[in-house]
């Protein structure tokens, strides 16, 4: 726990990002590297500099990284998607409510909170997810944090999901949201 607001560490500086808007957000110091019409002239170099600011364990620590594009004028007049904010958030809702069923009695209220052979009881994926986060973790040189992170991503995957158990999908999914910090593999 940060000790500041009653959240993990992980979450915490994830809603700090998200409170600071796009500064805290771009990928680099002009905040258009991925448009090419705008991006500047030091690209990808630029991004490099910038993001190395941002020390490896502190990367480790923010669970979930989402690029949102810049929405093209010409998507606005689209249809609404398929699932709206009311959906997703019923959703959500349903999920943390079997996370604090799952742990009562334990201490934890969510799959943040879960620890060590809590974690594993819960969020242990099947054989071939696995598979897939050993193989990751190799690979991706996860540290120990990292794994685990992935762990409880993955489970609360499986939670919106609906499923009793974390499958190679889940694990993934949890993947995709890793981001390598600058300077390893």
């Amino acid at each position: 726990m940060d000790g500041l607001s009653g959240y993990p560490l992980g979450i915490f500086v994830l809603r700090q990002s998200l409170t600071n808007g796009k500064k805290a957000t771009r990928f680099c110091k002009c905040g258009h590297l991925d448009d090419a019409a705008l991006a500047c002239s030091r690209a990808p170099k630029c991004a490099q500099e910038y993001q190395a600011k941002i020390s490896g364990p502190l990367f480790d620590r923010i669970d979930l990284h989402v690029d949102v594009p810049a929405v093209p004028a010409t998507d606005l007049s689209l249809p609404a998607p398929r699932e709206g904010s009311a959906e997703v958030a019923a959703r959500v809702l349903a999920a943390r409510a079997v996370q604090t069923k799952r742990y009562e009695g334990y201490g934890a209220a969510c799959n943040a909170e879960a620890d060590g052979t809590l974690l594993e009881e819960v969020a242990g994926p099947d054989k071939d997810g696995r598979d897939l986060l050993n193989q990751a973790a190799d690979k991706l040189k996860l540290t120990a944090r990292g794994y685990h992170r992935v762990m409880r991503v993955a489970r609360t995957l499986a939670d919106l999901d609906n499923a009793f158990r974390v499958g190679r999908l889940h694990v993934a999914e949890a993947l995709s949201y890793r981001r390598i910090a600058p300077g390893r593999p």
